[in-house]
């Protein structure tokens, strides 16, 4: 028995130190000219759901949730965010060329027919960030526009 409160206490001790370790948020009060939304004049209803549904993984952008204060949770959002930015950054959109943007716009309705995106972790948390069958269809039809149109 006294082993087991020895051990709650070692990781009580190591969760509350945990805490005071600081993570890069990533968080801008400034939308770039190079923003997807602003370079493209994305129509207001898709405008609405790429950013409750996207944004917050592939932006400068993030908004957090209250939850984002604890550790560990901190480092596994940060993770997502980085892993996000890497893949896709709608904050920079415009500084790719045409060729990589027609690739990402393909990978968009890839990642969208196949319900890769977002993360049904994300939609845990997140349930305004799920696609309903409407919302599918008219991005995947305007991003196939705006494809066409490199």
């Amino acid at each position: 028995m006294k082993i087991v409160k020895i051990i709650a206490i070692i990781a009580l001790v190591v969760f509350v130190g945990i805490q005071f370790i600081s993570t890069e948020r990533n968080q801008s009060n400034v939308v770039p000219i190079t923003d997807f939304m602003l370079v493209n004049n994305v129509p207001n209803v898709i405008k609405n759901k790429l950013q409750v549904s996207c944004y917050d993984c592939h932006s400068n952008n993030t908004v957090y949730p209250w939850y984002n204060k604890i550790q560990p949770v901190t480092w596994f959002l940060e993770k997502h965010v980085k892993e996000g930015k890497a893949e896709l950054n709608f904050s920079e959109w415009d500084i790719l060329s045409n060729r990589r943007k027609g690739s990402k716009l393909r990978s968009i309705i890839k990642q969208l027919e196949s319900n890769k995106m977002p993360l049904e972790s994300y939609i845990w948390i997140h349930e305004k960030a799920k696609f309903s069958k409407e919302d599918k269809t008219t991005i995947i039809k305007w991003i196939s526009q705006l494809k066409d149109s490199l």
